[in-house]
């Protein structure tokens, strides 16, 4: 299969932030997968990164003044802004995203950015108390509003010496956000008129008002799926447990906290020509929580009584009245990995397992390796990214949908 980034052509507007450096590897690992780029280097990303290092990486000029002679001679700012395929701005400033929320056209990039009919996507960084003021949120939406795809900062340690949310994304996150873009433009109508009700997150189970059971699941991988599905033009209910992470566009989110609410939401969904039960949901609830905050007193130690919870993909891998014609779930292991996913197939009832090891940090990493496991077998994928995970298994998807109409 060919690479869906081969040939492709993209426009990078390097803003000023210390992770500008970080571009330097996108570029080259984006050439070496095939893409042609074109660098806007702004006067502060300037302060980080040379022209000299970006024209050896991209082997293309490298346009930085909006009053060259000799580019706006051939109106620069309106060729770059219409040649290319995507623009992606790495690092976006807070100042870049207010110009772009604003339609300021002060230099070359935002008079690029403002004149262009191309989409745009953005890979915002700064201080963590810059990212949640209001009016940079203000303009986040606004730009979500207009179309703007959005590569969420990380968590961590900030160049300012501060800890939270501001990092530029990994250069591996950004290439999976570039790839599914391009996927989601190929794909957008192979399983149009489907719907899929997909399953993500922990689930809490209370044990009183401020104590709860649960697990280290992120909700990564499911919102993935749940957004590779969209991007394949099917309609998507996602019902989420309580996760960190920014609701996706175009799905209709139901949100629950417990395993209870959970299945109830998953079947008030239905009918759905599929269901993707990745919810790494508690198997116990406790009987009876309390109602006030159960004291620590010394020597005492409260004893827990635990009811089984419902089980979500068994009940709707045989639902009598809306049995989807595919029903996955998924198994998080530990050990023997294959074996008791295979088992989890039969007692379940279900169509396909997705089975991955989980004892390193898939639960709340970015990358995981599964093991597709149905009755004709098992298909092992390599160790990549869950973007990377949720693109192939909707392909997947697709191809069944395809064979079995």
């Amino acid at each position: 299969m060919a690479d869906i980034l081969e040939n492709r052509k993209l426009l990078l507007i390097i803003g000023g932030g210390i992770a500008a450096y970080k571009c330097l590897d996108l570029i080259r690992r984006l050439k070496e997968r095939g893409v042609e780029i074109q660098a806007v280097l702004t006067g502060g990303g300037g302060k980080f990164v040379t022209p000299l290092s970006l024209s050896s990486l991209t082997e293309n000029k490298v346009y930085q003044d909006l009053f060259s002679l000799t580019d706006e001679a051939e109106m620069g700012h309106i060729r770059l802004s219409r040649e290319n395929d995507l623009i992606l701005v790495a690092p976006a400033t807070a100042n870049m995203m207010a110009k772009m929320a604003n339609g300021i056209s002060d230099n070359l990039a935002t008079t690029t950015l403002l004149a262009t009919n191309k989409p745009v996507m953005i890979a915002p960084t700064m201080n963590s108390q810059m990212w949640g003021h209001p009016a940079t949120q203000h303009n986040l939406n606004v730009l979500k509003e207009r179309g703007t795809l959005i590569i969420p900062p990380a968590d961590g340690d900030l160049a300012c010496g501060e800890v939270g949310t501001g990092r530029l994304a990994e250069v591996d996150e950004i290439i999976s956000n570039i790839e599914a873009f391009f996927l989601s433009s190929e794909n957008s109508n192979l399983l149009k008129g489907k719907s899929f009700t997909v399953t993500a997150g922990p689930t809490y189970e209370a044990i009183d008002p401020v104590r709860y059971l649960a697990n280290h699941s992120s909700g990564k991988q499911g919102y993935a799926i749940a957004k590779a599905l969209r991007d394949y033009g099917a309609n998507v209910t996602l019902v989420s447990g309580p996760t960190n992470l920014e609701p996706p566009a175009g799905i209709r989110i139901l949100n629950v906290t417990s395993a209870r609410e959970m299945m109830e939401a998953t079947e008030n969904s239905l009918p759905a020509d599929g269901v993707v039960c990745v919810a790494a949901v508690a198997d116990w609830h406790v009987n009876n929580p309390q109602r006030q905050k159960i004291k620590k007193r010394p020597g005492a130690i409260p004893t827990l009584e635990l009811i089984e919870n419902p089980d979500i993909l068994k009940s709707i891998s045989n639902h009598k009245e809306h049995r989807p014609r595919l029903v996955i779930g998924f198994a998080a292991e530990t050990e023997n990995v294959t074996n008791h996913a295979q088992n989890k197939l039969e007692n379940k009832g279900c169509d396909w397992i997705v089975a991955n090891d989980i004892s390193g940090d898939v639960m709340g990493g970015d990358r995981n390796q599964v093991q597709i496991v149905t009755k004709e077998g098992v298909s092992e994928w390599p160790y990549q990214s869950k973007v990377e995970v949720a693109q192939q298994l909707a392909k997947q998807i697709e191809d069944f949908f395809k064979d079995n109409k």
